[in-house]
């Protein structure tokens, strides 16, 4: 299999059809709900809380909360569908969330979207929690990973998945391939391109994101959705601490999987770090939807549909 990542990869232009790059539609239909861009932020306690959650929400922007704070969940999506806004949760598998499913159920709540959130994806106690939501709350969107094969997306789609989570140790803060051997950090968006090939429903592209760019070639090689981690952890509507080093600010920034979240040092496959700050959420979104606009018009097409069919060419790097 030829292996590749996003900085080996370049689109081809295709013929221009808009007169403005303001023309060019970049929104996205991702189960019940359309989204201005086909963009979310990772579902880390670094990167995402409940204010920065209704703010996504309220401007049409996708989200889903973490799960680190199990006892808030319940009431998390109450106060969120009680202001006219999606709900939008992460799961994990052990036998307390079973409960709060049932828990969800006995309050008469049903989020719109469910992300079973576990590090290898490829589970028969992944598919059983699956097969589980989908029978107590077969209206919520079921989101399922992360995983790294085309034959896990088919079991977590045969299994009632409505989405999958491509992407195993591929971020900034994961050491999942140093730490196990295991992983598609370094061929991140050839795994995508060949879970693709398998699905039959939306994929998430899951981590190794570092320019605007790959959100392009993430939808070109089968993202519906792209999760992005660290360039989303570093603004003012970002949960970590601001911290001022030589007159210049970062925000910390650390993985679900590391020392810091964790709160001991056990499986640790996730690092912390300081990401640099980049002031309002706000900004970078729209800086986000500008340059896939720009895409699309180098696309030659009016929308997103367009970027997945676009040539490229494969541009590694000699290996000296």
């Amino acid at each position: 299999m030829d292996t590749f990542d996003y900085d080996d990869i370049q689109l081809i232009p295709s013929k221009c059809i808009i007169n403005s790059r303001s023309d060019a539609d970049t929104s996205v239909q991702f189960g019940p709900h359309r989204f201005k861009i086909p963009v979310v932020p990772a579902n880390m306690e670094s990167v995402i809380d409940e204010p920065l959650a209704i703010w996504l929400a309220q401007n049409d922007y996708f989200y889903v909360m973490h799960r680190f704070q199990p006892e808030k969940r319940v009431a998390f999506v109450r106060h969120l569908q009680e202001k006219g806004l999606f709900a939008s949760i992460s799961v994990g598998i052990k036998d307390s969330e079973y409960e709060f499913i049932n828990d969800l159920v006995a309050a008469a709540l049903t989020p719109e979207y469910i992300t079973i959130d576990v590090a290898h994806g490829h589970s028969d106690y992944v598919i059983k929690m699956i097969k589980f939501i989908k029978n107590k709350l077969p209206e919520s969107f079921v989101i399922a990973g992360n995983v790294a094969t085309p034959e896990a997306v088919r079991e977590l789609e045969n299994a009632g998945a409505d989405a999958t989570k491509v992407g195993v140790g591929p971020g900034k803060a994961c050491i999942t391939k140093l730490k196990t051997g295991f992983g598609t950090g370094g061929w991140q968006l050839a795994a995508l391109r060949w879970c693709s090939k398998a699905a039959r429903k939306p994929l998430i592209a899951d981590g190794g994101i570092r320019n605007n760019g790959d959100i392009t070639k993430s939808v070109r090689f089968g993202a519906s959705m792209v999760m992005i981690g660290s360039m989303l952890a570093g603004h003012q509507e970002s949960p970590g601490n601001l911290i001022k080093i030589d007159d210049k600010n970062y925000k910390q920034y650390w993985g679900s999987a590391s020392e810091t979240q964790k709160q001991a040092y056990r499986n640790v496959e996730g690092k912390q770090m300081l990401v640099p700050y980049r002031g309002s959420i706000q900004d970078t979104l729209t800086e986000m939807r500008e340059d896939l606009q720009s895409s699309i018009s180098y696309a030659g097409g009016k929308d997103l549909e367009s970027i997945r069919k676009v040539d490229y060419v494969i541009v590694k790097k000699i290996q000296l």
